[in-house]
């Protein structure tokens, strides 16, 4: 790869504006960073992703998968203009990494290929993007082999998929079965492509013209609906001015009133001339991003934490509104703090500047408090907050433990360190099975974070699946008594009790009745008896947690000596164990509540999935906001969300997603409970 400079300054009079590289995974959006650097003059020779040579995707995890694992960010200048790239991911598990960076951006270029059958794809980020009111035009890449009629028919998917309505902004140009060129349809002019240089201007080629006028004319109606000047001119039958055209999309697609569809190839580098033409006139003014955010005056909005490497954290975020240098006051929650060393990073390469300006997409050091989402207000804007980011859900989970447990603490703090760099991941120790859970997006996601758990901070760790947090409860009442008597030397141990034990109906938890009367159990013993009734529950019969029984204490004996709480305590848990086993117990499951949206047509197979390991079926809608899509609602035991998200995924072309929440304990029988008690059994063996 050529050299990559990095410079933070712009070459014109206009402020740095931020551009989002968004669109499903294996679209080629690393590849067409790599080209616009190079169209650009940022890079003199075009890397790949292939050999691992683009300045994106640097990391050895990226690397070693051919994409995208983090965002990243680069910058170029393009006549005058400076522009910072925000390459999102477009992998399931990593997509989420770049949902910060979307709210400061100030347009986001959706990359997508040419088969319309995967339009589909493309919806739930078009449905984002118009939830943020994002403004965002449309790259169809890899246009070189898209059949024939490809173009119309890939507008004519998206549309109903995107709240503003589709501006196509070319027709291609074919030579048999390869696209070689296109016509502009505002500048009504047509363009040869020249791999690695910019197209070549030529005449419209007769075949097309009819087509030329019909797809324009589309063109004009759409902006009309947003200009009433140009609407007089249509219906006079008058020729619009080009600067008229070229101003309302510019205008129009700002406002993300229309959405510009344009096509290209980031490998032959054709159309990416055209694209950068149509940032430099068509993304909007940073101070329309901080208007959309609610910020009045200067603030950085954080949209990552990094952690490592010689610079150690590092918050990468946009300046807004006035310039930043080293050493200002950032308000960072209810502190306030002075910025460290501002770097501009071009992929895995940083670059130390004293200020950075208006909208530029930046690291800064040193400013401890500061958390993905953050709006640091400069000094005396106060404290602005945090904005809200909704994370898929985090339906992979493992269970894990280090090789060596000298490394419990390192372990510690390197999660720590993982979960604030990447906030779709989460830890937690689970109180009910008493495990460390990671839990992130998919499988692919939490390899990935494993991955760099050894290569950063040298833990190993042994992973398993979660232990289901299964409980037990009862069928019947029992009467048990319980008596601990022991003498030795001294003082002995003496206690006595009674206890019935009854079951609860379902969630109602569990209740301890003080039922003795004349004394037979002193009063500061009472709790003790509780408390070993309490103890006995933590492992009933099979080996779990009971839940949902009622247990009174009816009678008992004390010796005025040798009685005390520890004896109490013992007598209570001895007498409940014996109850429990006398009170026909049975094992009891979790059940979640799931909800399953997945693409139109594929909601039965989905249905077919979740009845396959044991769900029970709610219903099967349309999806309630997404007109392609459908929702599937069923109850599933826990233990079949194992593995759940991958086998949607393969059913749906990657599309298909699940929330689970917590519903209810049900009963499990037969040869599954025995399978559980018997599992249970020789792990805790």
């Amino acid at each position: 790869m050529g050299s990559t400079p990095i410079n933070g300054t712009s070459n014109g009079n206009r402020a740095t504006r931020a551009v989002a590289l968004v669109g499903p995974a294996g679209t080629g959006k690393t590849s067409l960073a790599e080209a616009l650097l190079f169209a650009s003059g940022a890079i003199t020779r075009q890397g790949s992703v292939e050999a691992g040579t683009t300045v994106g995707d640097a990391s050895p995890e990226a690397r070693a998968r051919h994409g995208s694992t983090e965002i990243n960010l680069m910058h170029f200048d393009y006549l005058g203009d400076h522009f910072a790239l925000i390459d999102v991911p477009g992998g399931t598990g990593f997509a989420a990494d770049g949902l910060a960076a979307l709210q400061s951006a100030d347009m986001a270029l959706v990359v997508i290929d040419p088969a319309p059958e995967r339009a589909v794809l493309v919806e739930p980020l078009l449905r984002r993007l118009d939830e943020l009111g994002l403004p965002h035009a449309i790259f169809v890449n890899k246009i070189e082999n898209a059949r024939a009629g490809a173009v119309r028919e890939l507008v004519a998917e998206l549309q109903p998929m995107s709240r503003e309505p589709l501006a196509l902004r070319q027709i291609p140009i074919r030579e048999g079965e390869h696209v070689t060129g296109y016509v502009d349809l505002a500048l009504e002019r047509a363009y040869r492509y020249r791999p690695g240089k910019e197209s070549e201007r030529v005449d419209i080629p007769s075949e097309l013209a009819a087509r030329e006028k019909e797809d324009r004319a589309q063109l004009l109606e759409t902006l009309a609906d947003f200009d009433d000047a140009l609407l007089e001119s249509l219906l006079s039958d008058e020729t619009p001015d080009t600067g008229l055209v070229m101003a309302d999309l510019a205008a129009d697609t700002a406002g993300n009133k229309v959405v510009p569809v344009v096509f290209g190839s980031a490998l032959t580098g054709g159309g990416v001339h055209r694209l950068l033409k149509l940032l430099r006139h068509e993304a909007p003014a940073p101070m329309l991003a901080a208007e959309r955010m609610g910020v009045t005056a200067g603030a950085v909005h954080v949209f990552k934490i990094t952690n490592g490497g010689a610079m150690g954290r590092l918050a990468l975020g946009r300046v807004l509104g006035t310039p930043l240098s080293e050493g200002d006051e950032l308000i960072c929650g209810d502190e306030a703090a002075r910025t460290g060393s501002i770097f501009f990073v071009q992929g895995e390469k940083t670059a130390k500047q004293s200020t950075a300006g208006p909208g530029d997409v930046i690291a800064v050091a040193k400013v401890e408090g500061a958390r993905t989402g953050a709006l640091l207000g400069r000094k005396g804007a106060g404290n602005l907050g945090e904005l809200l980011i909704e994370y898929p859900a985090r339906n992979a989970a493992l269970a894990i433990s280090t090789r060596d447990r000298k490394d419990d603490v390192k372990l510690s703090t390197a999660l720590h360190r993982l979960c604030e760099e990447d906030p779709a991941l989460q830890w937690t120790q689970d109180d009910a099975t008493h495990e460390t859970l990671l839990r992130g997006i998919n499988d692919d996601h939490l390899n990935v974070v494993l991955g760099r758990l050894q290569r950063r901070y040298g833990v190993a760790v042994n992973t398993r699946p979660p232990r289901i947090a299964y409980r037990e409860s009862i069928r019947k009442g029992a009467t048990q008594r319980g008596r601990h008597k022991k003498q030795s030397g001294g003082h002995g141990q003496y206690g006595d009790v009674i206890i019935e034990l009854r079951p609860r109906e379902r969630g109602e938890g569990f209740l301890f009745e003080d039922r003795i009367t004349g004394g037979v159990v002193p009063r500061q013993w009472i709790p003790a008896v509780e408390q070993g009734v309490r103890d006995a529950m933590e492992k009933g019969p099979l080996g779990f947690p009971v839940v949902d029984v009622a247990v009174a204490l009816i009678d008992g004996s004390y010796h005025s000596v040798d009685s005390s709480e520890l004896a109490f305590r013992i007598a209570g848990r001895m007498a409940m164990a014996e109850a429990l086993a006398a009170a026909a117990p049975y094992l009891l499951e979790p059940i979640c509540k799931v909800s399953v949206d997945t693409p139109m047509g594929t909601g039965s197979k989905a249905g077919s999935v979740l009845s396959s390991r044991r769900g029970q079926i709610l219903s099967l809608s349309p999806h309630p906001n997404w007109g392609r899509w459908e929702r599937v609602e069923a109850l599933l035991p826990e233990s079949g969300l194992q593995g759940l998200d991958a086998e949607l995924r393969s059913l749906s072309q990657g599309l298909a997603s699940f929330t689970a929440q917590f519903d209810h304990l049900a009963e499990l029988s037969g040869k599954p409970a025995d399978e559980v008690v018997k599992a249970h059994a020789a792990v805790m063996a």
